[in-house]
Order: C-alpha cells, then structure tokens, then sequence
C-alpha cells in the first residue's frame, strides 16, 4: 500500500492506499447486508426489555432495528426528531482561521471552500442520526485523481455495521468485517467522520433519544390498536333484523345475510314482512374514547418534553392569557440547538478538517476551526425606531448595511424607485423629508439653546462675583455671630456650650442675609430661565 509522509502518533506512517476505497459499503451477504429482519411487530414489555438490555451490553443490533423502525412508525416522534436534527442542519456555518498569518489564512480559505461544497450539507444532515441512535457513521470518499486530496462524498453507513468493543469500555467503534467474525476491525484514520453526541454520561448505547422514548412508543402502540378495536366495535350503528312470527327459515337466513352486507354495500333487498334496524350504542360506551386519546396525547408530550425539551411549539395546547409561554419554551430548545450544534461542530473539526488539512498541508500546530453558529433574530422594529430618532441628530448609517439587515437588494439603475409625489407629500421620501426638516430644525434648536446657555452661563458668573465681593456681608452675619461668641466667653466646658446653644435662637437676627439671599437667587434663576427658550 502507498504510504503517506503523514505520521501517526506511534511514529508510522499512515496507509493512504485505503483511502480511496470504500471500506464500509453494505453486501448482499454477511455481517453488513442489506436485509434486516424488523422487531417492532407484536412488541412486549419483555421483548423489549431484553433488547435495551442487551444493546446496554454491547449487542445493539435489535435495538438500532428498533430505534430506525420507531422513527418510520410514529410520525409525532419522527416530527419531532426531525425538527430537532433541522435546527441544527439549518445553521450558518462559519470557519475561523486558526491566526492572522499569511498561512492561517490560506488553510481557513481551503476549508471554506470545502464546507461550501453540497455534499458537506448531506454530511452534516447524516451525522445527525445519532440523535436518535446514538452514533452515526459516514465514510469520507477521497479523490486523488488531482493534486489534492479531496473528498467527494460523504456516504452514511448503516449504525449495524459497526459495534463498541468491548476492550474500550463500549466506548469506541469498531468495523464489522467478514474477516474477522465476531472481533470488530480497527477504524482507519482519515476514512470516517463517526459523530457521538453526549446526549446524557455513560456509554453511547445508552445515550440515544429512541432508548428514552422506547416504552412510551410501546404504550401509545398498545393504545393505539385497543382504539382501532374499540371504534370498530362501538363506531358503527348496531343493524337488528326484525322478522315476524310466521318466517320460514329460509326468510331468517335471507334477513341475516341481507344485515351482513349492509356494512359494506349499503343496500339490502327484503320481504315486506321483515325490517332492519339501526340502534345507537349507549353513550357511556362512547364516552370511554377519551381514555385512549388522553394517554396517547400524554405519550407524545412526553416524547416532545425528551427530544425537544419542551411541548408548546409542537403541541398547541390552550394556554388562556399565557401565549407567551411558548416564547419561555422555545427558549429552552435553543439551549439544546446550542449544545447539538457545538458537539457537531467538534466531530467535524477533529474527523474532517483535520483529515483533509494533514493529507493536504500536513500536520500544524493549529487548525482552523468549523463552528455551526446559532445566530440570534436582530429586533429589526427596534433598530427602525432607534435610527428614526438617531438619524436626524446627524448619526451617519450605510445604506447598504442596513438593506442588509432586511434582505433588500441594492437597486438597480433601470429598477422603478418606490417615490411618491412631491405634492403628496407622503410615503417614504415624504417621511424623509419630514424627518429631514424635523432634525434642521430640532438642531437649530439646539444650537439656540447653547447660545442662551452660554450668554447665562457669563450672566451668572458676573452674578457670583459681584456677590462675593459684596462688603456687606459682614454686616448682614454679625446679628448671627455675635450670640455665639458671647455664649462661649460665658461657659467654662465645651458640654455646657452644647447645651445653652438652643437659647441663642431667639437672640439671632437672620432677616438681612434672607434679604440678600433671596435677591440673588430670585436673579440666578431668572437667568436659568431665559437659557431655556429655544
């Protein structure tokens, strides 16, 4: 085989002759066929426990049987499964270069260009299988046929192909092969993108969204055929056939035949002597559907609650004044999306990125890196009131950013313009306008608001001074001063001056400094109030 100058950890080269064949692919025959026998027809609570047993040792066969078929039968668990894998397929991706350097940035524009390629979508939607199973495999078809290797296409393995070893602590996939019965092959690097969500601790077989909902789908299946049973028997009209006293057995016979048939052709031919009736069933039977509505209505929001983390957006349930809450809920499967999203984004960095940037570059000391970004909705009502009151003020905003923001195109020159008349004066250049004239003038406003502010300002500045070099502030202070000192030259203790200091209130004349006082803030705030006019 040809070996690549690539060197694994153990020192050794790596064997790319492998890399352009597929290793994986399902035979007629063997331990990888084609043809599966199914497990889900006539489903016990024993049978089932078995098989989730033996998958939590290590045989996962019936279980992954299972899981696949509870996903073709129960469309509310393969809708919200669905929804789940979707949210996550349905993401921007962005690659970030590992640092600024001339390098860096050409590995993170290589990378770009691969993940731009339509079968990176099929991958990604692939690897999303083990939401539900708990693994997923897809093998790496690479192209050496130009300069590079590159890989061109990304076909999913079926999940029975493949089994835990039990030397690994049912923690590491191993290849089924003919080869080697029993004992599964080591897994070649560079050849397999093997994504493993840590859905909940412990070994993967455990972890699969089909094993949590495994029982409720065996209990809805049990209510569902008691509901059919129970429709066929209660659902329809009970036919009684009426003959009289004197009929031969002849005419009984023809009379019940003639009630068989009615179900189905709708039409009997009788003598006149006979009649069929149609009698309602009792309304207590009827009644009793509610049981198996209820119970499979209660099984799906279980199963709603255990893939998506909540039950409103997926089961409208009548919720009053609280409507609201299903905004409260939505974000809980954000949290989930977030976390599908990040562990996604690490299998593809470590599996593909790596791969393709070692056979290509060789090893580096640091790859760029794929991240599925969950971008959060822009509040795009609030963004328009925001520049409707910012604009004016003489805020500068490109345009074409903000047709960005709301998906508009830049128009074209032989594009018709949406402008009203200028005698209308209405519609969007009319808003324009307004808001044009509105700004000029609330601008001016301001600027004459300064001005007034400014001449004020020097107003009473002239104002302070003049008070400040008042002499008569001496005068105006003595009738409050000279109380206070003759007490002290009276007392012999600081505690006795405490005291006696009540009694000088009556003594002290304030009246001329609350003439002074009152003159000058009288002016002041005249001043502050002529500043104010626009």
């Amino acid at each position: 085989m040809a070996q690549s100058p690539i060197l694994q950890r153990d020192g050794q080269p790596y064997e790319t002759g492998e890399l352009t064949e597929e290793l994986a692919a399902p035979t007629l025959t063997g331990v990888r066929s084609v043809w599966t026998q199914g497990v889900a027809a006539g489903m016990t609570p024993a049978r089932l426990a078995s098989i989730l047993q033996a998958a939590a040792d290590g045989n996962a066969h019936d279980y992954l049987t299972l899981a696949e078929e509870i996903e073709e039968r129960d469309a509310h668990y393969a809708a919200v499964l669905g929804t789940r894998k979707r949210a996550v397929a349905g993401l921007p991706v962005h690659v970030e270069a590992a640092g600024e350097d001339a390098q860096s940035v050409k590995l993170a524009d290589a990378v770009r260009d691969l993940v731009k390629r339509p079968a990176f979508g099929y991958l990604v939607d692939d690897t999303l299988d083990a939401l539900g199973k708990g693994y997923s495999v897809c093998e790496i078809v690479w192209d050496r046929s130009g300069k590079t290797w590159e890989p061109v296409a990304y076909p999913h393995r079926d999940p029975r192909f493949f089994a835990f070893t039990d030397a690994s602590g049912l923690a590491k996939l191993g290849l089924l092969d003919d080869s080697q019965p029993g004992q599964p092959l080591a897994m070649p690097a560079y050849k397999f993108v093997t994504h493993v969500p840590r859905i909940k601790a412990g070994i993967p077989l455990r972890g699969g969204l089909a094993r949590l909902i495994a029982f409720g789908w065996m209990c809805k299946a049990y209510t569902q055929k008691d509901w059919i049973a129970f429709a066929e028997v209660y659902g329809m009209p009970l036919r009684l056939g009426r003959y009289g006293p004197g009929a031969s057995e002849r005419d009984v016979a023809i009379l019940r035949q003639a009630v068989a048939n009615i179900g189905s052709d709708a039409a009997a031919v009788l003598p006149r002597s006979m009649e069929i009736d149609f009698e309602q069933v009792a309304s207590g039977g009827t009644g009793s559907t509610d049981v198996f509505e209820r119970l499979a209505d209660w099984v799906d929001r279980q199963t709603s609650k255990g893939v998506l983390g909540q039950t409103m957006t997926t089961d409208a349930q009548s919720a009053g004044m609280g409507s609201n809450q299903a905004g409260v809920h939505n974000e809980v499967r954000d949290d989930i999306t977030k976390a599908d999203a990040k562990q996604l984004s690490d299998t593809l960095n470590r599996d593909l990125v790596r791969a393709y940037i070692d056979l290509n570059y060789g090893p580096q000391a640091q790859y760029p890196r794929v991240e599925l970004q969950v971008v959060e909705p822009e509040d795009l009502t609030g963004l328009t009131a925001a520049l409707k009151d910012l604009v004016p003020l003489g805020l500068r905003v490109s345009e074409s950013e903000i047709r960005g923001k709301f998906g508009l195109s830049e128009p074209g020159d032989d594009d018709t313009l949406t402008a009203p008349t200028a005698a209308a004066g209405g519609g969007f250049q009319g808003a324009l306008n307004r808001r044009s004239n509105a700004g000029q003038n609330g601008l001016a406003s301001a600027r004459n608001r300064a001005d007034n502010a400014e001449s004020a300002a020097d107003a009473i500045d002239e104002l302070t001074d003049e008070l400040a070099g008042d002499d008569d502030w001496q005068e105006q202070l003595e009738p409050l001063i000279d109380p206070i000192e003759q007490l002290a030259g009276q007392v012999d203790s600081a505690d006795e001056f405490r005291q006696r200091l009540p009694e000088l209130l009556e003594q002290m004349d304030a009246s001329q400094l609350i003439e002074k006082l009152s003159d000058a803030t009288f002016r002041s705030r005249g001043l502050g109030d002529s500043s104010d006019q626009s």
